[in-house]
């Protein structure tokens, strides 16, 4: 029985390692084994910066949450707001509290005003 080569199979390997580099720069894109490990390296920067990601919009949000509520009532902070939404009863995630400040304020005022009139004096 003939010996069986694998160029087929190493072949499309080698593409498909060099295609998720296309776009890198010199030898990074057209040399396997440099493509290997820029490729490697890319992946890695993807799987923590996803997790990263999450943390830099809840951040962004909670700055947008705290500038709305100061600019509506300057003796309001942020954790005083949240915690008077929480003894309002009112379930609104940051995200949408965020996306309410800058689109809606007039909206997010009342529900400022509603937090504010929840909290103990």
């Amino acid at each position: 029985m003939p010996r069986t080569k694998g160029g087929t199979v190493t072949h499309a390997r080698h593409r498909k390692v060099v295609k998720a580099a296309k776009g890198y720069y010199s030898s990074r894109r057209t040399n396997f084994k440099t493509a290997t490990q820029a490729v490697d390296k890319a992946n890695q920067y993807a799987t923590r910066d996803r997790k990263n990601r999450k943390r830099n919009f809840r951040s962004l949000w909670i700055q947008r949450i705290n500038a709305a509520v100061r600019a509506h009532d300057e003796a309001l902070t942020y954790s005083r707001f949240m915690n008077g939404l929480g003894l309002a009863g009112i379930d609104v995630d940051r995200k949408v509290l965020a996306d309410l400040a800058v689109n809606e304020p007039e909206a997010f005022g009342a529900i400022v005003d509603q937090a504010k009139a929840a909290l103990p004096a």
